[in-house]
């Protein structure tokens, strides 16, 4: 077997290892979070419950509702609370590999995704949430009263909170582009127009069918687009200067 083939079968025997590690270590913070969704579906809950007239509360439809909704939350509690061994696991893998600007740059894009992603989440809890609901809710009569499902409810904020803090993560995408000069600012800000049309198709497919909510998440999208391209101007001014200066 030449070295080659040997290098080869040694690294994925070590990516095999650390994800061995990282899934085992998931499982488990899996079983420990168990015993914690309970509160974190309550805090979850918290922005539907405030809109719901005082005295009224969730209901599940089906016996195992419950159950399944406090697994479903405790799988990605683990996902989160495990995710620093996960990415430590695949930072000693790729490491190795990278140069120094590299790994620099490699730190900066996961660090930010995830401020930005959570950025995401908070706006949608502490924003959009209480639009949405005190809005849909304040259609309720005294003939018609509202009783939100908990597996229901526990899809539609999974749902919102993926959309809005996957759509937090664009300013990082635009300084990738811009960086590895894919794109440049002045072709992103020529065809601003269908960006703007794609946002809002895109706002449209991760929210429910309803105005406020895709409006709600259209705009910040907008601005993180705005804020996107400041920054790739910036980069590509970087680049043009440091292109003079060794010339």
């Amino acid at each position: 077997m030449s070295e080659a083939s040997q290098n080869i079968i040694a690294h994925l025997k070590e990516l095999q290892s650390r994800l061995r590690l990282s899934v085992i270590v998931y499982i488990l913070g899996v079983a420990v979070l168990m015993n914690w969704s309970e509160p974190v579906f309550e805090f979850m809950a918290a922005p539907m419950l405030n809109a719901l007239p005082d005295g009224t509360s969730m209901v599940f439809l089906n016996a195992p509702d419950v159950f399944f909704t406090y697994l479903k939350i405790a799988l990605l509690l683990s996902l989160f609370a495990t995710s620093p061994i996960s990415f430590y696991q695949l930072w000693s893998f790729v490491a190795p590999g990278l140069y120094a600007n590299e790994k620099q740059l490699f730190k900066l894009v996961v660090i930010s995704s995830v401020l930005l992603f959570l950025a995401g989440g908070a706006f949608a809890y502490f924003v959009v949430f209480p639009l949405v609901f005190t809005f849909f809710l304040g259609f309720a009569t005294e003939h018609i009263q509202a009783l939100p499902a908990v597996k229901e409810y526990l899809s539609l904020f999974l749902k919102l909170m993926f959309a809005f803090g996957l759509s937090f993560e664009i300013p990082i995408v635009l300084t990738l582009l811009a960086k590895l000069q894919i794109v440049s600012a002045a072709g992103l800000a020529e065809k601003r127009r269908f960006v703007i049309v794609w946002l809002f198709i895109f706002a449209a497919i991760l929210t429910p069918p309803d105005i406020i909510s895709q409006v709600l998440l259209a705009i910040p999208m907008l601005v993180l687009f705005e804020i996107g391209l400041c920054v790739a101007r910036r980069i590509e001014a970087a680049q043009q200067e440091d292109a003079a200066g060794e010339s």
